[in-house]
């Protein structure tokens, strides 16, 4: 399946390698930092970047539903631009994000209606490489648990291997009960240092 796009009008040519080119918000501009710390908070500078952005906005008249009817599910992580590394454009997906982008029963949720009231029919995971989580265990809810007094009822979702962890996160996909379409679920791991994606055989 092929879900990058040129444009809305016409769909690439099926993807033949595994591998595809991506990049990361790491080669965007510097210089935004010296901007957050010369006045205000970082809210602040955002806020004022919307008014910046709404003055120049125009209705796109877009329907809510996905252009391309996909769903991606990725890591929160700050390096992943997901709509320029895989070259989509606004209103050509639902993009769903967590620490690790492992498929929890929030993230299931969405998928669900994605699919069921928005017409998706694709899903793509995503991890990467040098994930936050691989440095965690559960112990880190007995220590919030030490800290604040209460035991999260989340589970921190960690792992060693990603590979295993996005096969994981394909299965979870493909056994809910709860999703109409799980016939088109494929898995990647994004290395953070080539901008490469590589897809997770199943298996």
């Amino acid at each position: 399946m092929a879900f990058f796009v040129p444009s809305h009008s016409r769909l690439r040519p099926p993807v033949t390698s595994t591998v595809v080119s991506m990049t990361t918000s790491a080669a965007a501009p510097t210089g935004s930092e010296g901007a957050i710390t010369a006045g205000g908070t970082v809210t602040d500078r955002l806020v004022d970047a919307n008014h910046t952005y709404a003055a120049a906005f125009t209705d796109p008249g877009m329907d809510a539903r996905p252009v391309l009817h996909v769903a991606v599910v990725s890591c929160m992580d700050a390096r992943i631009d997901l709509h320029k590394a895989l070259g989509l454009h606004l209103g050509d997906c639902h993009t769903i994000r967590n620490a690790g982008g492992v498929v929890t029963d929030d993230v299931i949720r969405s998928l669900t209606i994605s699919q069921r009231k928005l017409g998706t029919r694709s899903v793509v995971l995503i991890h990467h490489t040098g994930c936050g989580l691989e440095a965690l265990t559960e112990d880190f809810r007995t220590e919030l648990e030490m800290e604040v007094g209460q035991r999260p009822a989340w589970a921190v979702e960690s792992f060693r291997d990603v590979d295993q962890d996005v096969r994981q996160s394909m299965q979870r996909v493909r056994t809910s009960p709860f999703l109409l379409h799980t016939d088109d679920v494929r898995g990647f791991v994004f290395d953070v240092r080539t901008g490469l994606l590589r897809e997770v055989d199943p298996a």
